[in-house]
């Protein structure tokens, strides 16, 4: 259990700091995918929602202190998304790679919609559509592209088996 939770810890560690400084190498018209929300859609769906909200919190406080946004700005959209995916990915069946490549997608779209709100009521002057049109959904489906690849690597470094999951949590 010690070593799944360090192997975690190190994972969205890993999957922040890779955001904010090489997955620029890789922008399409300065869209780039989001790592640190995938690792919160699979820990949500993996898992539950408390690991969720944990690797939201984690992953958001590296983001936000990288950032020039204010501290919890991050933190903040990725715990309410990776909750809300917890609790639909638990009614749904999301085995298929297709059931998982759209509710990344959906998940990038309500977080980028949470960010763009959080951020328009900080700053009135933000120009809040066009940063949905130009950046929320564009990147909503770039993030979605590397739902298959990255959600396999993951399964495969965490060994995930169904008696991962007894309620919500993480078993020995």
């Amino acid at each position: 259990m010690i070593r799944r939770n360090v192997l975690w810890f190190i994972t969205v560690v890993v999957a922040a700091l890779v955001q904010t400084t090489w997955v620029e190498q890789i922008a399409v018209s300065r869209v780039v995918p989001d790592l640190t929300l995938l690792t919160v859609v699979y820990f949500a769906m993996a898992i539950g929602e408390e690991r969720a909200m944990y690797t939201g919190v984690l992953g958001g406080v590296i983001l936000d202190i990288a950032s020039n946004e204010t501290i919890g700005h991050f933190v903040l959209c990725y715990v309410i998304v990776g909750y809300t995916v917890a609790r639909i990915s638990a009614r749904m069946m999301t085995e298929h790679p297709a059931a998982k490549a759209i509710l990344v997608f959906c998940a990038a779209i309500a977080f980028g919609l949470l960010w763009v709100a959080v951020a328009y009521v900080q700053d009135p002057s933000v120009a809040a559509l066009n940063n949905i049109v130009a950046r929320v959904v564009p990147g909503a489906f770039y993030t979605a592209l590397f739902t298959p690849v990255l959600f396999f690597a993951m399964d495969r470094l965490f060994k995930r088996r169904k008696e991962w999951k007894l309620s919500g949590g993480l078993i020995g």
